[in-house]
């Protein structure tokens, strides 16, 4: 019989019973694989850093610069401004800070009433969704179909749906309802808001359902028997385990549906063009008009500089109180 130790096995068991081996240096194998993920980040991290980590820094640069159409051409050459566009933007006596803090309280009313909309109304299909039934795997599918589609393929759709004359609101709401006296304009005046908010909501709730959804999945189905077993009635059931449970998935979930709500300029700009309503001129339009608009490159960087200000104080403070009611609820 061959009796032969492989000299290799031979060496991983004197280094294991010698001391201080495990404190002796790393062989370049070792190394190799321990820096193995981290390259492999690498490239997401050099993309991070191109796409959106450089581009903040220049809109914050451009923010301190007197930066209009005369220095296009080589923007770094731009007067130093200083704070000058700050002042500007938060001078609420003069009619560029009034006009941000108007279209600054549209954007959080609108923000509140599409989080809200988005939650209930995927909380409510994804716990509908929970019991077996004939055709739910093909309901569940229709209701991702808003999240699917393409966002400006959408928006156009519900741009003609909104059309006065000829669009099928109005064609339900008063030639087959009747429910009002005359076509309604739904792209301006005070009905744009509202008009905004519906499609917001339609192509945002999919996603709050979906997430629930997955979020239901973790929950153990004996709790649910264990309440009826009890007496407990459903709604009994959805408020003492239901939302409870869901508590950490619903904390990521308002989040991440207000940053995208708020930052929002796809939707009203397909929606409404260049130029949107003054009841649905939402800050992120609102800052495109003074950038492109009046060509004051400055104040438009020092707006955008805020609002990056604003989100990231909400996001700090939001994470602060969530992380502390749920230790309290650990307790």
């Amino acid at each position: 019989m061959n009796t032969t130790v492989d000299p290799e096995v031979r060496e991983r068991a004197v280094r294991k019973d010698t001391p201080g081996a495990a404190r002796g240096p790393r062989r370049p194998g070792r190394l190799r694989r321990s820096a193995l993920p981290y390259l492999l980040l690498l490239p997401a991290l050099l993309l991070e850093l191109l796409i959106h980590l450089v581009p903040i820094a220049l809109g914050i640069a451009m923010s301190f610069k007197e930066l209009t159409q005369f220095h296009l051409r080589d923007w770094g050459a731009a007067p130093w401004s200083g704070l000058d566009n700050f002042e500007v933007a938060v001078d609420f006596d003069a009619p560029v800070g009034e006009a941000l803090l108007t279209s600054f309280v549209t954007t959080c009313l609108f923000t509140v009433l599409s989080v809200a909309l988005c939650w209930l109304l995927g909380t409510a299909a994804a716990v509908c969704m929970q019991e077996s039934f004939k055709g739910r795997g093909y309901l569940r599918a229709l209701f991702l179909v808003p999240y699917a589609l393409p966002v400006y393929a959408a928006v156009i759709t519900w741009a003609f749906m909104f059309q006065r004359d000829n669009g099928l609101i109005n064609h339900v709401l008063h030639d087959q309802l009747g429910l009002t006296d005359s076509p309604s304009f739904w792209l301006i005046g005070d009905n744009s808001f509202w008009a905004l908010l519906i499609v917001s909501v339609w192509k945002g709730w999919p996603f709050a359902f979906l997430i629930v959804m997955a979020g239901l999945q973790n929950i153990p189905r004996e709790l649910y028997e264990a309440a009826a077993l009890d007496g407990a009635g459903v709604w009994q059931q959805i408020r003492r385990i239901t939302l409870p449970s869901l508590r950490p998935v619903n904390q990521v979930l308002v989040l991440v549906l207000f940053l995208w709500t708020f930052n929002d300029f796809n939707t009203p700009f397909v929606l409404f063009g260049k130029a949107a309503p003054e009841a649905a001129n939402l800050i992120s339009i609102h800052i495109y008009q003074s950038s492109f608009a009046t060509w004051n490159f400055g104040t438009g960087s020092a707006m955008s500089v805020l609002l990056l200000g604003f989100l990231l104080l909400v996001t700090a403070v939001y994470l602060v109180v969530t992380s502390r009611g749920r230790k309290a609820s650990d307790v």
